[in-house]
């Protein structure tokens, strides 16, 4: 079945474009007739992915909509409004390929759209199979992107969402793509994503892939944020405890969240740390992940072991220790920092890479944390 709603769509992912939003992108316009296009920014990884497979990068959303502002939209790898470029119409949307589950905010239409999510490790997946089942073979560089889009999701095969059907794809696309060493491929992807991770600042770390989730019960009801850096060198991310910190605070004040998490997975020894910048994130970490310790004595750091997947072991923790209902804290007062006193966020001139850095933040001091409780500062 070819969904006649697709052909001419411009296919585009979430917000913090990924390799999986960009790789599913090209591999589903080409599939279908279409045109890919880009939410946001590509990263390093996504980067290195193109110019391997000698594809163009496509444009921004917003340089496809000054052309024909009301073009079909399908989502990609992300039906929550949230996550979706704001200047996309909803009721321009006419299809959504995802592999995420339907949580909080997922887009509503007024009429029945395309819709194909499957409960497997990568969006890209689900493209290459949909190749396969119209009996169609995508070119070297398609599938070569789609082969990269899948290592990455599912972390070279090892990470918790991968399955059956992400391994025989990969096999599938290797095949095509004629790529003899994977691991290669795979290691070289990721030397790529971490080498970009060193340059940036806290506030780059912070907010580069981060999803908001939101949840109401009769114990809570808010927002809560989850970012992710995945690195082959957690240890030099984690060195930087005292610039994160602040930074986390800074970043939920500024966005309203009631609590907001920045997990660390080394993607080579698939192991996950979660950094704690509060008494939200303390009790809500301890309530979802129980049987985890933690690694210095300040309580800011937690051990998740293998835990390496945000859509598999991070949200629904979160999720079912909400449900089971947690709640915030017991507020001490009000809090004693306004926005202003956050500082600004400036582009470094004497970085080649403009570097996002905040300046004049009252959480820090000569470039350290003040010896103060960031919680006492902050909860509300």
């Amino acid at each position: 079945y070819a969904p006649d709603a697709l052909k001419d769509a411009v296919f585009v992912g979430h917000l913090v474009t990924d390799l999986d939003s960009v790789g599913g992108a090209i591999g589903a316009a080409a599939l279908y007739g279409g045109v890919p296009a880009l939410a946001s920014e590509i990263n390093s990884e996504t980067a290195f992915a193109l110019e391997e497979w000698g594809v163009e990068k496509p444009r921004t959303l917003e340089e496809v909509l000054e052309d024909d502002p009301d073009v079909k939209i399908c989502l990609v790898d992300h039906q929550q409004t949230s996550q979706m470029n704001p200047a996309i119409n909803p009721d321009n949307v006419v299809g959504v390929i995802d592999h995420h589950a339907l949580q909080s905010k997922t887009i509503v239409t007024d009429r029945p759209i395309y819709i194909d999510i499957r409960p497997w490790g990568s969006m890209s997946t689900i493209i290459s199979h949909t190749f396969l089942t119209h009996q169609r073979r995508p070119s070297t560089s398609v599938a070569g992107m789609m082969l990269c889009a899948i290592l990455s999701d599912t972390l070279n095969l090892q990470g918790p969402t991968t399955t059956e059907w992400d391994r025989l794809m990969v096999a599938v696309l290797s095949e095509i793509s004629e790529v003899d060493d994977i691991q290669f491929l795979a290691t070289q992807q990721f030397k790529a994503k971490s080498k970009e991770l060193a340059g940036l600042s806290a506030h780059g770390l912070v907010n580069g892939d981060q999803k908001t989730f939101s949840f109401k019960t009769d114990a809570f009801e808010g927002d809560i944020g989850f970012a992710v850096v995945e690195t082959t060198d957690d240890a030099v991310i984690i060195d930087r405890l005292e610039e994160l910190l602040p930074e986390i605070v800074a970043c939920k004040k500024e966005k309203g969240l009631a609590a907001l998490f920045l997990a660390v997975v080394n993607i080579v020894s698939l192991k996950g740390t979660l950094l704690l910048c509060g008494p939200s994130e303390l009790t809500l970490a301890k309530a979802a992940f129980p049987e985890c310790g933690f690694e210095n004595e300040a309580s800011t750091l937690m051990g998740l072991g293998k835990r390496v997947s945000r859509k598999k072991d991070y949200i629904p923790a979160i999720t079912a220790a909400i449900k089971a209902g947690w709640s915030k804290p017991l507020a001490r007062g009000a809090s004693t920092v306004d926005l202003a006193a956050l500082g600004k966020l400036e582009v470094d001139p004497l970085d080649p890479y403009q570097k996002v850095i905040r300046r004049g933040s009252v959480l820090t001091l000569d470039g350290r944390v003040k010896q103060m409780s960031l919680a006492n500062l902050l909860e509300e």
